[in-house]
C-alpha cells in the first residue's frame, strides 16, 4: 500500500476536535497540517497533541492557502454546505460531520461538485464502527435471529436538553436530523430492502427554552415488509433498551450499560440473543481496530480502495430524516423519499 503524506486541515475544533486530531495521529499518511477556529483556546487545545500544526482564524484563508490535501469540516450542519462547498470548488477532498447537509438538495449538489473535481467527498459515519453495532450486525449476517422483520433504535432519557446550537433547530436540523445522522445510517446500512414510506413525529412538551422537539420518532417501511423504528427523547423516564430487534427465530437486545458513569450513550450496549426456545445469552462485542473509518479513508486516498462508507448513502440519510420532518408537520402522514438506493 502506498503510504503517500495527506496533509488534513480541521475546520472548527470543537468537542470532536480531540478525537479528530488523535485519529490523525494514530493513522498512518495523515498529518495535521492545519487547524482553524476562532476560539483561541480552542487553537491552543489543538496544538498540545500537534504541536507543528498551522493555526489559523480564517477558515477562507486556511482552505485557500494550498498547502492542505483534505479537510475534515466539523461546523455546525447548517454550515455544512457552505463550506464543503467552498472545499470542493478549490478541488479539496472533504470529510464532513453528520449530517451531510440539511437538504437532499445541498447533498446533490455538493455529490456532483466532488465529482466534477474528481474529490473525495464523504461523511463521518463513525456510528458504523460502534462495537455494539458491530456485534449486532454480525449476530445477523450469521443467522442467529432468522430473517430481522422489526428494528428499534432507542437514545435518551428524562433531562433538560443542552442551550448549545445541538438544541437549536435552526442550526441542527432538530432532533431527528441530531440523533438520526447516527442511528438511521445504521440502519440502512444494515437493512438491504428498499424504503417504501417514512412517517415521523415531533412532541415539544416540556422544554421551551430550546427549539428541538422534546422527543422525536422516525418510522421506516420497507417493500418486504421489515419495518424500522427510531426514537430520541428528552422525556423518556424510563429508557427503552437501545436496540431491539426481532427476527424470525429469535431477538437481539441491546441494553444501556449504567455501570460505568458518565453519559451511556457514549458506551457499547450490552447485547442478549434470545432464542425462540426462550433461552437466551449474552454476546461478546466483536473486536474492532480503533480507526477504522481513518484507514480506509487513507486506503481510499493512496489506493483507490472503495470505502465502506459512501456519500450517497448519507444522502439518502439525509432524505429519509427530511421527509421524517414532512411527515412530522402532518401529524406522521407518511412520505416517500426519493432515494438513489434502488
Amino acid at each position: 500500500m502506498s503510504s503517500k503524506e495527506i496533509k488534513v486541515g480541521l475546520l472548527a475544533y470543537g468537542a470532536i476536535g480531540d478525537e479528530h486530531s488523535k485519529a490523525i495521529q494514530a493513522t498512518s499518511s495523515l498529518v495535521l497540517h492545519a487547524v482553524c477556529d476562532t476560539n483561541p483556546n480552542r487553537l491552543t487545545a489543538a496544538l498540545q497533541i500537534s504541536p507543528d500544526a498551522q493555526t489559523f482564524t480564517d477558515a477562507n484563508e486556511m482552505l485557500a492557502n494550498g498547502e492542505i490535501d483534505l479537510v475534515v469540516i466539523s461546523t455546525p450542519p447548517d454550515s455544512h454546505y457552505k463550506w464543503a462547498k467552498q472545499a470542493l470548488s478549490l478541488g479539496l477532498h472533504v470529510m464532513l460531520e453528520k449530517p451531510m447537509a440539511l437538504t437532499t438538495h445541498e447533498c446533490d449538489e455538493l455529490m456532483q461538485l466532488a465529482q466534477t473535481n474528481g474529490a473525495l467527498l464523504v461523511v463521518y459515519q463513525n456510528r458504523r464502527y460502534d462495537l455494539d453495532f458491530l456485534t449486532i450486525k454480525q449476530q445477523i449476517e450469521t443467522n442467529q435471529i432468522g430473517d430481522v422483520f422489526h428494528y428499534e433504535s432507542f437514545v435518551g432519557g428524562y433531562s433538560k436538553p443542552c442551550s448549545y446550537w445541538h438544541s437549536d433547530a435552526a442550526v441542527s436540523g432538530g432532533a431527528i436530523f441530531d440523533w438520526g445522522s447516527h442511528f438511521i445510517d445504521q440502519i440502512m446500512s444494515l437493512v438491504p430492502s428498499n424504503v417504501d414510506f417514512v412517517s415521523g413525529l415531533n412532541q415539544k412538551r416540556v422544554w421551551d427554552h430550546v427549539t428541538n422537539a422534546d422527543h422525536a420518532q422516525v418510522t421506516i417501511n420497507f417493500k418486504d415488509g421489515l419495518q424500522a423504528v427510531f426514537i430520541n427523547s428528552d422525556l423518556a423516564a424510563a429508557r427503552k433498551p437501545k436496540f431491539y430487534i426481532l427476527g424470525t427465530q429469535g431477538a437481539l437486545i441491546g441494553d444501556w450499560d449504567e455501570s460505568g458513569g458518565g453519559s451511556v450513550a457514549d458506551l457499547p450496549a450490552i447485547i442478549t440473543l434470545h432464542r425462540a426456545d426462550g433461552s437466551s445469552e449474552l454476546v461478546s462485542h466483536i473486536s474492532q481496530e480503533p480507526y477504522s473509518f481513518y484507514t480506509s479513508l487513507v486506503s481510499y486516498l493512496n489506493d483507490a480502495i472503495p470505502m465502506s462508507v459512501v456519500a450517497s448513502q448519507s444522502r439518502d440519510v439525509v432524505a429519509i430524516m427530511q421527509a421524517a420532518e414532512e411527515s412530522a408537520l402532518s401529524n406522521g402522514k407518511p412520505i416517500s423519499p426519493v432515494l438513489l438506493r434502488r
